[in-house]
């Protein structure tokens, strides 16, 4: 195959795959959100684990 035509099949290529990848990209400010509320969520869970406490098991006589 001639070092041009390859070249150019892979330009072509090349920008078929950028193309597809760029249709399958969520929206930045998507990411952003979910990333915050993945955060969020995140942090109830650590809080809600502190406040409430351990069961204690008291000794037992014997």
């Amino acid at each position: 195959m001639h070092p041009d035509i390859h070249l150019q099949l892979h330009t072509y290529r090349s920008a078929e795959l950028h193309r597809e990848a760029a249709a399958l990209r969520p929206a930045r400010r998507d990411i952003k959100a979910q990333l915050g509320w993945a955060l969020v969520e995140f942090g109830l869970r650590l809080t809600q684990e502190r406040s409430a406490p351990a069961a204690v098991r008291a000794p037992r006589a014997a």
